[in-house]
């Protein structure tokens, strides 16, 4: 059975020791499907996340006539071992202008910029489209540095659904934007060595860019010749669990908890792996430039139990997401009994009581897994479509019902029929 429309968290009442496994990241994920793709002979990706943002990518990567074969990983179930045959840079498949190879990548925004750029690679015409969230988030900065590249790129708003005409590797440059997202850099510099491409990046922070310099430390590091990669857990799911365990910090009853993240890479590539250290400290200013990437969700949602105001800072980006997750925050807090005030693109949220309410969730994976890390300790919190978190996450609700050590062994209801939901119940279709 699916998970129900609407769910609600029995708050934890008693102390927990639990080690929670949490699935591969889905942005070394899906950089690392399109490296083994570009790269010569079999790459095998172990502890690949298996998520719906993933299965787009991997389903994408085999419309351009890719091989790639999946297996179980026995040590998480939302991971996969994926063996993908590259062909050193070639793309097999096209369309022509009559009838263009159809590439669908839902709401994935990785997939949609790194495929726009892959796809320059092969010969034909390629069509990407997604889900109309997705048609609205930007992708001009991409699509313009594709244009100065030499391809020609038909999108009447520079978004998609887009039209690109692909010609093969050439040797040109471009200067891309990642004022909106560093994915549009990461997306050329993917590609760049086997497309003869030099991508000069500019924009906020174009130096320092948590993301842009995971792209480039992954490129070094990967086995392009084939061979064996490991994936890391992802630190933006393992926030949540680390969120958990500071939010028992905070109750007498809890005191003595240790909720820790099973198999953790002690040097990690991702920004949000600096979570436990960021609010072990809790400053009163923590910006998503430099200093958090999508775990700075999980911290706003935890302010309400710091001992002082915080603000957070330069949240532009959460605009342009999944869903508009300033405002999303701003409001599903509020209804809580939050203080939160917005100004520009920063929010600060005060300490003060919570109660209970029917979160919605925007069908925005982050905002389910924020929540629900909320309702941990504030009882009533109800949350509607729990089931998007199979984006990223799919077995997220089964970690927190299991029994300790392996999840955090809360109860998990059926808002609408107060029924504890089983392991079973848990996963989304």
């Amino acid at each position: 059975m699916p998970l129900p429309e609407l769910i609600e968290i029995v708050p934890l009442t008693a102390q927990v020791q639990a080690q929670i496994t949490v699935p591969g990241s889905k942005s070394i994920t899906n950089r690392a499907l399109v490296l083994a793709a570009l790269a010569s002979g079999k790459t095998e990706l172990r502890g690949a996340l298996w998520s719906e943002d993933t299965q787009v990518m991997v389903s994408c990567l085999q419309k351009l006539g890719f091989q790639i074969d999946v297996l179980p990983d026995p040590a998480e179930n939302s991971n996969r071992f994926i063996t993908v045959t590259g062909l050193g840079g070639a793309v097999p498949a096209a369309g022509t202008a009559a009838n263009p190879l159809e590439l669908f990548v839902g709401n994935a925004g990785t997939a949609a910029r790194f495929l726009s750029a892959l796809v320059c690679l092969g010969r034909g015409v390629y069509r990407l489209t997604g889900v109309p969230r997705m048609h609205q988030r930007p992708q001009a900065a991409l699509l313009d540095a594709l244009r100065q590249l030499g391809y020609s790129v038909d999108s009447p708003n520079n978004k998609l659904p887009a039209l690109i005409h692909a010609t093969g590797p050439r040797s040109s440059q471009c200067t891309v934007s990642i004022e909106e997202s560093s994915q549009f850099a990461s997306a050329l510099l993917l590609c760049a060595t086997k497309a003869g491409w030099v991508v000069n990046v500019v924009g906020e922070n174009a130096d320092e860019s948590p993301y842009v310099s995971m792209t480039t430390a992954l490129i070094s590091s990967f086995p392009h010749h084939g061979g064996v990669f490991q994936i890391e857990p992802d630190a933006s799911s393992a926030s949540y669990f680390w969120g958990a365990d500071w939010l028992t910090t905070k109750f007498p009853e809890m005191r003595g908890s240790k909720i820790q993240i099973s198999s953790w890479m002690e040097q990690s590539l991702q920004i949000d792996a600096r979570f436990p250290s960021v609010l072990e400290s809790f400053p009163s200013k923590i910006s998503r430039h430099d200093e958090l990437g999508d775990s700075i969700m999980t911290s706003i949602v935890l302010a309400p139990f710091a001992d002082e105001p915080k603000s957070f800072t330069d949240l532009g980006r959460l605009r342009l997401q999944e869903c508009e997750r300033v405002e999303a925050l701003k409001t599903e807090l509020t209804k809580c009994g939050a203080q939160v005030k917005e100004k520009g693109d920063t929010l600060t949220v005060s300490p003060g009581p919570l109660h209970h309410a029917v979160i919605e969730t925007y069908n925005d994976h982050r905002m389910a897994m924020c929540f629900a890390t909320l309702a941990l300790k504030v009882p009533g919190i109800k949350l509607k479509n729990p089931a998007c978190v199979r984006k990223t996450f799919p077995n997220f609700f089964e970690k927190i019902s299991l029994p300790p050590p392996f999840g955090l062994g809360a109860k998990i209801l059926d808002a609408d029929r107060a029924r504890v939901l089983d392991s079973a119940e848990l996963h989304p279709e």
